[in-house]
Order: C-alpha cells, then structure tokens, then sequence
C-alpha cells in the first residue's frame, strides 16, 4: 500500500513554484510594456498565436480519433486487426516528429494528391470535377496531417493502457446481463477508462502545444515562425527569443493547471 502523504508534506507541497513563476511572469509584463523594443517584438510573436492554437487544437483532436480507432484495432479479436495495429505504432513511434513533418509535407501530399487525381480520373474527363496541384494543400495542413499521424501512435497506447486497466470481471458482468459489446464499452469500459487514460491523454495534449513550433520549419506563421522572421530582420536574438519563451510558457503553465484541476474534479466524482 502506497503512503499517504501527511498533512506537513501537503503544506510543504504547497504550488511556491507557482507564485514564483507568476513574480516572474509579472515582472517580465511589466518589461513588456515599458520597454518600447520588448513591447515591439510581443506584438509580432503573438500574431502566431492564433495559428498555434489552431494547428494544436486540429491537430490533437484528428490524432485522439484516430489513436482511438488503432487502439481498438489492437484490441479486436482478429489478429490480423490487431498486428495492423501494432505495426502502425510501432512504425509512427519510431520516427521522430521533425522527420514525419518532412516526409508528409514533400513526400505525403504529393503522393496522396497523385493518388486523388487517379481516383478522380473518370470526374474529370466527365467534366465534373477538376484534378489539383500540390500547392493547393497549404503547408499548415500538412504540418496538421504530420502532427496527427506522429501523436495518434502515442495516443493509440494510452487508450489501450487504459481500456485493459478495467477489471476483467466487470466486463464479464457486462456479458452475462446480455449487453451488446458497443453497450459495454459505452456503459462500462470507457467511464472507468477515462480515469486512467485523462492524465497522459493531457500530458500529450501540452506537449502537441510545444511540437507545434516545428511547423515554423515549412514557414507556417506561428509563434516560432513570427519569432524567427522578426529575429532575422532585426537581429534582436535574445529579445525576440525570451519573448517566445514567455508566451510558450504562458500557454503550456495555463494549460497544465487547467487539466490538473479537470483531473482532480474528475477523481472526486464517485465512482460508477
């Protein structure tokens, strides 16, 4: 049995880090704004705000769909479902991001445009539909796709961890009242799953936040991008950098204490 932490440890675990790094991230606003240089760079980084929340919140939702479709592939009563399913996260897991992002974006899309344009084939000569180029899949969409495939792999094992961590015998019990296997998964599996899976499944979520800087390497507009542009003209390194620290900090800080507290909501409800 694990220990429990005492009362004195809980007050020694009071968050101090975290007052300190609101001191510091109070301290550095009021840099910001008085000074006329760091206020300049802040409001170019913060441009790419926008297309960072957007290609992480895309990006994230695509990659838990289909990580929860591998994950039941893996756990199907086929074996050939399931060695499908082992092979792509085995396969996706063992290339890094920066490398997926490459390939989809100059060797993907050009096959799957190719592989569209043959599919349309008989569209087209009936004049019904057109054949497109590669340039019409913008980059931030195949930085979206790359993310997606390279997180899913990730997420596909999360689910799995957490949809095995139900007892056996409540599924067992689930059979014997005679409910169907999707009325089991619904009403039984994923509501006790979801303890398990929602804590990595979060850490997974912060991390896509970081990673999403690697598309500024296509030239997508984020806050790296914006960062990087502003940097080359002006050769203000570290003010432009510091300046894209703080803001990753501000998203990645914010969004940890947010899903820490959804967590801790989450354990407190009763259990079905």
């Amino acid at each position: 049995m694990a220990p429990q932490p005492s009362p004195r440890h809980e007050r020694d675990d009071r968050p101090w880090w975290l007052a300190v790094l609101v001191l510091i991230g109070i301290v550095l606003a009021v840099v910001i704004i008085t000074n006329d240089i760091y206020t300049q760079v802040f409001r170019t980084v913060v441009n790419g705000v926008g297309v960072t929340v957007f290609v992480t919140l895309v990006a994230f939702a695509l990659a838990t769909v289909l990580g929860l479709g591998i994950a039941l592939l893996g756990l199907a009563d086929s074996i050939v479902l399931r060695q499908i399913a082992r092979f792509y996260i085995e396969i996706i897991r063992g290339i890094p991001m920066l490398v997926l992002l490459f390939y989809v974006a100059f060797v993907g899309a050009p096959g799957l445009v190719a592989a569209y344009n043959v599919a349309i084939t008989p569209l087209v000569k009936a004049g019904i539909a057109e054949p497109i180029v590669v340039r019409d899949l913008s980059l931030m969409w195949r930085a979206i796709i790359a993310l997606m495939i390279g997180y899913s792999s990730f997420i596909a094992e999360i689910f799995r961890a957490g949809f095995q961590s139900v007892d056996i015998g409540q599924i067992e019990a689930a059979k014997s009242l005679g409910l169907s296997r999707y009325r089991r998964f619904r009403l039984v599996v994923f509501p006790q799953a979801i303890r398990v899976i929602l804590p990595p499944l979060s850490n997974d979520f912060v991390s896509m936040v970081k990673d999403s800087s690697l598309v500024s390497v296509l030239g997508v507009a984020d806050i790296t991008q914006m960062g990087k542009v502003y940097a080359s003209g002006s050769f203000r390194f570290f003010e432009t950098y510091s300046i894209v620290t703080y803001v990753y900090l501000i998203l990645t800080i914010g969004l940890s204490l947010a899903l820490r507290r959804i967590e801790k909501k989450m354990k407190q409800m009763p259990r079905r």
